[in-house]
């Protein structure tokens, strides 16, 4: 569907709830929060399905638009979720009750009833932004979780997927009035303490593979527990792996509990496209950034991690 379209529809709902995916970034709770208050803007009954891994960086955001308990919709919105996979269990319920999915991974798998997709867009916030604007609600209670959708998933837009609409729309975001220096200041350039001696222990034990082109950093819950980080600690790790120079594929491999292995992958987007990478391991995302999660020990999930990169990566040079 389109922009317009999109819109036409959800003015035409009331009673909806928005949902977000499993161990949510700032895109998902941003753009929910946002619709959601843009929804209320035209008068609309409209809530965000509490999200549970939902951390204290982002809980400020949407926490007021949080369903209560019984709540019961005529209409369900996801935001930024591509694969029924990343549904948290209490979101389970709506696995074949999607109806309306908007999207920009080029790995969404097409749940929804309908759906608004643009996989150009660096971030779903810039889709849900041109809905909230054909929609007539661009309020600074719209505008805010919006502009941190957009910062925290281009990584305060240096990432390789960011466009000149990428800049075009943070413009108009802060045209409203907003504090984007205040967003900027709390995602980019403040870490606790226990999160830098986290970082700390990731570079110290790098492991790097083909001649220094590929890195690994691992973060067992071992780790976690002696430094008694959290979950407000270990948001966004997988930026470390961009930081290495000459590296042009990196990742960062979280032990979950259970025995299984989050994998976040960064890549150039061009030698090695993250997408391929992880769909062979269940997963998905974009060219330059994507995910998955293998069972199995750390040793057993990195094998299978670097034998998808070397799959995608054998004919690039």
């Amino acid at each position: 569907m389109t922009i317009q379209e999109t819109a036409a529809l959800l003015r035409q709902q009331d009673h909806i709830l928005i949902l977000t995916h499993r161990r949510p970034d700032g895109d998902t709770l941003g753009c929910a929060a946002a619709l959601c208050e843009c929804l209320r803007g035209l008068g609309k009954t409209a809530y965000v399905l509490q999200n549970p891994d939902t951390t204290d960086l982002y809980r400020p955001y949407v926490e007021a638009c949080w369903a209560p308990e019984g709540f019961v919709p005529e209409f369900v919105v996801s935001v930024d979720i591509a694969a029924k996979g990343l549904f948290f269990p209490a979101a389970e319920r709506y696995l074949d009750g999607v109806d309306l999915a908007i999207d920009h991974h080029p790995s969404y798998e097409g749940f929804g009833k309908v759906s608004c997709v643009d996989p150009s867009r660096a971030a779903c916030g810039e889709i849900v932004y041109e809905i909230c604007l054909e929609l007539g609600a661009m309020t600074q209670a719209v505008a805010l979780p919006l502009y941190v959708a957009i910062a925290t998933d281009t990584g305060c837009f240096v990432y390789t997927n960011t466009t000149a609409n990428t800049h075009a729309v943070a413009a108009a975001l802060m045209g409203t009035g907003i504090d984007a220096g205040a967003v900027n200041k709390r995602h980019f350039r403040t870490k606790s303490r226990k999160r830098l001696l986290l970082e700390a222990d990731m570079l110290s034990n790098m492991e790097f593979f083909q001649d220094g082109r590929v890195v690994f950093l691992s973060v067992p819950l071992s780790l976690m527990e002696r430094l008694g980080a959290d979950e407000n600690d270990a948001e966004d790790l997988a930026t470390l792996a961009t930081l290495v120079g000459g590296v042009d594929c990196g990742a960062v491999l979280r032990e979950l509990p259970g025995g299984e292995w989050k994998i976040s992958l960064r890549t150039d987007g061009v030698r090695v496209n993250a997408t391929e990478v992880c769909k062979r391991l269940g997963g998905g995302g974009h060219a330059a950034a994507a995910g998955a999660t293998v069972p199995g020990s750390l040793d057993e999930a990195k094998v299978a991690l670097l034998s998808a990169i070397n799959a995608v990566g054998a004919d690039c040079p």
